[in-house]
């Protein structure tokens, strides 16, 4: 796809663009490299892999804001970290979903989010194995290939389908598991995805009524939230605070301080 080029300024609409654009061909590249998936590594444990197709689809986007944006600053998974003058930053998850994408599992995503002097502006994600084009600008609302979406309008925890995810370390996991089994009888069910970017993508489209998870980092989650928040769910952490790697809670709004007590009551922040 050809890209805009928009270097030296900071409209939010050629953000977008520049993003969706980096973004689309990146999850194409994923795609092209679903039959022949090879030099796998692993990171914080056994279970953290990273591939060739990870690095691959950052050095595509990463070149792609270099060319149009010079100046700004790039933070992305697979370990670019450019400081940038432009006060604009670029957040990067190339293959969220890296397992998925290994086993062929059609869950796997490329989440590009713009922050402007520290403010998350554009989210875009990407669904590489269904070809879904997620995408939200600050005060623009939320939209899934070019349609607005809102989250659902669940009226009680009872009823609500809630997502969430897992530690890499095996410890944790533990943890969390207890912390699940407390959450669901008193949910609708539980879904486990294994991709934030998709899972906060879902609450926006309404396919999940929450999503919850510890441990995400600044490129799991910058992209989500924002299409989470701008699709109507109210997004957070356990202490009244903004989403972050500490803890993580997006909901339909009458879902979301239920949910969010529960949580806290059973350790979700500690587990």
């Amino acid at each position: 796809m050809a890209q805009p080029r928009v270097q030296g300024v900071a409209d939010p609409v050629e953000l977008l663009a520049l993003a969706t654009s980096l973004a689309t061909d990146a999850a194409q590249l994923l795609r092209d490299g679903l039959d022949h998936v090879h030099d796998v590594d692993t990171k914080s444990s056994l279970t953290d892999m990273v591939t060739a197709s990870d690095r691959a689809s950052e050095r595509l986007v990463v070149d792609g804001i270099r060319r149009a944006r010079p100046d700004d600053a790039i933070l992305g998974e697979e370990g670019t970290a450019d400081a940038g003058t432009s006060g604009v930053r670029w957040v990067i998850d190339p293959l969220d979903g890296t397992t998925n994408f290994l086993y062929g599992l059609p869950a796997f995503a490329v989440s590009i989010a713009v922050e402007v002097d520290g403010v998350t502006e554009v989210g875009v994600v990407v669904d590489a194995a269904r070809g879904e084009t997620f995408t939200a600008r600050r005060g623009g609302g939320a939209h899934l290939d070019g349609r607005p979406i809102r989250c659902t309008d669940a009226g009680q925890l009872a009823t609500a389908l809630v997502g969430t995810g897992f530690s890499y370390d095996a410890a944790r996991r533990a943890r969390q598991g207890a912390v699940v089994a407390q959450v669901l009888p008193l949910v609708r069910d539980i879904r486990r995805v294994g991709a934030a970017a998709i899972d906060l993508c879902w609450v926006a489209a309404g396919r999940l009524d929450a999503f919850y998870e510890k441990g995400l980092a600044p490129w799991d989650l910058g992209a989500g939230a924002l299409l989470a928040s701008e699709a109507g769910a109210v997004v957070g952490d356990l202490d009244g605070g903004p989403p972050s790697g500490a803890f993580t809670l997006a909901a339909a709004p009458a879902v979301f301080e239920p949910l969010r007590a529960l949580l806290a009551a059973h350790g979700a922040g500690d587990a």
